[in-house]
C-alpha cells in the first residue's frame, strides 16, 4: 500500500420517507490505500449506493466529508467535480449503462476523448483494456451485440482506462453467473494492485466479499467490521 486515497469523514444522509426523514447513512467514516480492495456488504436498502453516490460526488452528503488524497471532493462548481469524476474516480453499476450506438471500443475510449485526448491514443488505452478482459474479438461489437458477461467487461474496462485513483463499483458482479463473477473479481483484483487504483465494491456476494483486502458491514446507517 502507498498511502491513503479515499476518506469518509463522519458521513450523515437522510431521506424523506412517508412517515418522514429516514437516515441512510449515520455517521460513516472508512479510509482506503492505494491498490486496497475493499468489500462493502449490506442488506438490500442498507445504504451501499447512496454512500458510493457520496464518496464518487455523485451525491452530497448532509453532513460529513468525504475527500480524494485529503481534498474535499465537495469543492469547486459543477463542471470541476465532472473533470474529477471523469479523470479520478470510476464508475461500475450493477447495469452497464453501455451507449448502445457505440462498439465496445468507442465506449471504452470515450471516456478519454472527453478529456481532449485524440482518438488514436484513446483507442490503444481502451484496446489494451478490452484485450486483457479477454475482448480482442469483440472490440468493434455493438453492446446488444455482447453477452452479458462481456458487456459488463466493457463497462469494467471503461471505468478503468486512464487509470483512476479510485473504483466504486454498485454490483458489478450482480447479474453474472457465479464463474463470470469470480473471474470478473479476480480482473479487479489484479488491475488494482497492478495499476495502484484504491477499489470499494459493494456486493451480496459473501464468499467473493471475503476475497477482497478488508470487508466492511452497511446496517442501519452506521459502517460496521463485517
Amino acid at each position: 500500500m502507498n498511502g491513503m486515497v479515499l476518506e469518509a469523514r463522519d458521513l450523515w444522509k437522510s431521506y424523506r420517507g412517508p412517515a418522514g426523514p429516514v437516515d441512510v447513512l449515520r455517521g460513516v467514516n472508512l479510509a482506503i490505500e492505494r491498490g486496497e480492495v475493499v468489500a462493502l456488504l449490506g442488506a438490500s436498502g442498507a445504504g451501499k449506493s447512496t454512500l458510493l453516490n457520496v464518496l464518487g460526488s455523485l451525491d452530497t452528503p448532509d453532513r460529513g466529508q468525504a475527500l480524494l488524497e485529503g481534498a474535499s471532493l465537495a469543492g469547486g462548481n459543477g463542471s470541476t467535480q465532472a473533470r474529477q469524476r471523469n479523470e479520478s474516480i470510476g464508475f461500475v453499476f450493477q447495469f452497464h449503462h453501455l451507449l448502445p450506438e457505440f462498439t465496445a471500443i468507442e465506449n471504452v475510449a470515450l471516456k478519454l476523448r472527453l478529456r481532449g485526448i485524440a482518438p488514436p491514443a484513446a483507442n490503444d488505452a481502451a484496446r489494451i483494456l478490452l484485450e486483457r478482459f479477454g475482448l480482442a474479438a469483440r472490440l468493434q461489437h455493438a453492446p446488444d451485440a455482447l453477452s452479458g458477461g462481456e458487456q459488463q467487461r466493457v463497462a469494467v474496462a471503461r471505468a478503468l482506462v486512464g487509470d483512476p485513483k479510485v473504483l466504486l463499483a454498485d454490483e458489478p458482479t450482480g447479474n453474472l453467473d457465479s464463474v463470470t463473477a469470480e473471474k470478473l473479481f479476480e480482473e479487479l483484483h489484479t488491475v488494482a494492485q497492478e495499476r495502484g487504483i484504491a477499489i470499494l465494491w459493494a456486493t451480496h456476494n459473501e464468499s467473493l466479499a471475503k476475497r477482497s483486502d478488508r470487508l466492511l458491514r452497511l446496517k442501519d446507517g452506521e459502517l460496521l467490521p463485517a
